[in-house]
């Protein structure tokens, strides 16, 4: 790639032309539908004008962008200049940079374009330059020349590829129920924009009020799964479609996937530290986990998290998620099935147990006072949901429990905990640069303790929750031999 100046694509400008159109319309509805009851010439004689103006505003301060940004590829660096009366210049040291990621929204790709991320992994804002739009040979020509890629360099082997079976897992996570809230919060919002919100809520009450308050209570919750599922479903789609995990030439895994944004996302081997196999309640249940990647050098921003740059399979079937992680790994099994995990002492179920009966407290207690000031319906609601959120509580306490564990081979440091989202980490030793052990009063009341292995890879520190506390350092000792070894007090007796 040359290393002279070079400029953005200016097909931004009629990007932003449509997207800035699309705002205005969104803005305008509302304010023109309320305008409307006084007239409909008043509400377009300030409407319009106002729509213009922002989209007019939009295009220019686009145009303005691109008329001052230019980006270079040099043998050393890679630069960016922009900004109009403040300039902004950043640079990047090619050898510090670990992450290309090729995204491209439905506004881009319909024009050809895409963005393009560089990062070297920092969590901080200055360690990425963010170039876009681009066309979308210029953003795998960046893809390949930032990570050492040759331009007929062929895949060395895919590891995994979409199957459509997995979308049956899409519902059973939490995001079904959210969306279903979500969606009956949308509905009285755009009720209320045209003032039908109380007629929508009388409606619901008239139709509903024949069932009972237990039934009405059913039907609501009935209904609201059934869109939260159906939002699952479209939204495992938009981000899963032509999923593909590549193993590429240089050691670089690769993810591509999306349906309306499509997303490509670079990981260096060298980086990799170890991997998690994450199992939501749900999808544990029925026999399927996801593999998140351990790595140094990506950033673990909000941004991050919302794109879920750490995936490399989405929930599949577990002997699929493990088959994937062993490969990634280069192991022929993986350590998250490998390596025996030694369970954690009964003190630890103790924590657990009161820990959850403590929960269904705090969310009863503001029910039953408020029943207790206003009406007896909200005690009925409390007692009914406390029948049930009790032994709800108990079962997943005694899951998390069982769930507990910790275990060492030759290469890895295991530990699994949770119930709700379980998680199996499984991390290089050599990945590890620290250890902290953190205890709580009541903790230490019951001899358990908190190890947490620190490392430059992923969150940056992973757990071995509420083990004994001599079985923990014990387990630290061994994983690094040495590391600990000052700060341990030995029994010396008899010596």
């Amino acid at each position: 790639m040359s290393s002279e100046w070079r400029k953005l694509d200016r097909r931004a400008v009629p990007v932003s032309a449509v997207f800035m159109t699309g705002v205005a319309v969104a803005a305008g509805v509302p304010s023109a539908i309320g305008l409307s009851e006084i007239s409909v010439g008043v509400a377009l004689a300030w409407v319009l004008p106002g729509a213009v103006f922002i989209v007019a505003i939009g295009v220019f301060a686009e145009w303005l962008r691109l008329r001052f940004s230019r980006y270079r590829i040099g043998s050393d660096r890679v630069e960016l200049h922009t900004g109009v009366l403040i300039r902004n210049r950043r640079s990047l040291q090619r050898d510090r940079i670990r992450t290309v990621d090729v995204t491209a929204n439905p506004l881009l790709r319909m024009f050809g374009l895409v963005s393009v991320r560089i990062g070297t992994g920092e969590h901080a804002e200055k360690g990425t330059v963010r170039l876009g739009p681009v066309t979308h040979a210029t953003g795998d020509e960046l893809r390949r020349t930032l990570l050492d890629r040759t331009a007929d360099a062929t895949a060395e082997g895919t590891l995994a590829e979409l199957d459509r079976g997995w979308i049956r897992y899409a519902p059973l996570s939490f995001v079904a129920p959210l969306l279903g809230v979500s969606a009956v919060g949308a509905a009285l919002n755009v009720a209320d924009w045209f003032g039908l919100s109380g007629d929508l809520v009388e409606w619901a009450i008239d139709l509903l009020g024949g069932l009972g308050l237990i039934g009405g209570i059913a039907v609501l919750f009935a209904v609201a799964m059934v869109v939260g599922v159906l939002g699952a479903l479209g939204l495992w789609v938009e981000m899963w479609w032509n999923y593909r995990l590549d193993r590429e030439p240089g050691g670089t895994l690769r993810v591509r996937r999306g349906l309306l944004t499509t997303r490509s996302i670079s990981v260096e081997e060298d980086r990799v530290r170890g991997i998690e196999v994450v199992e939501p309640l749900g999808n544990r249940l029925a026999g399927a986990a996801r593999v998140d990647v351990v790595a140094t050098g990506m950033a673990t921003g909000a941004e991050e998290n919302k794109t879920q740059h750490r995936t490399l399979l989405p929930p599949a079937n577990r002997p699929v998620a493990e088959r994937v992680a062993a490969e990634v790994l280069r192991v022929p099994v993986s350590p998250t099935e490998a390596v025996h995990l030694s369970p954690h002492p009964v003190a630890a179920r103790g924590r657990r147990l009161r820990w959850a009966l403590a929960t269904v407290l705090v969310a009863e207690l503001p029910l039953v006072v408020l029943g207790l000031l206003l009406t007896d319906v909200l005690l009925h609601i409390a007692w009914i949901t406390a029948v049930v959120a009790v032994p709800v509580a108990v079962a997943l306490a005694l899951d998390a429990y069982r769930g507990l564990g910790h275990g060492l081979d030759d290469d890895y440091l295991v530990a699994r905990s949770g119930s709700v989202r379980r998680v199996t980490v499984a991390l290089q030793r050599r990945g590890i640069i620290g250890w902290t052990v953190r205890q709580s009063v009541f903790q230490r009341r019951a001899g358990l303790a908190h190890v947490l292995a620190t490392t430059a890879a992923g969150s940056g520190a992973y757990a071995i929750r509420d083990v004994d506390t001599g079985t923990g350092l014990d387990a630290a000792d061994a994983a690094i031999p040495g590391l600990l070894a000052p700060f341990l007090l030995r029994d010396t007796e008899g010596s």
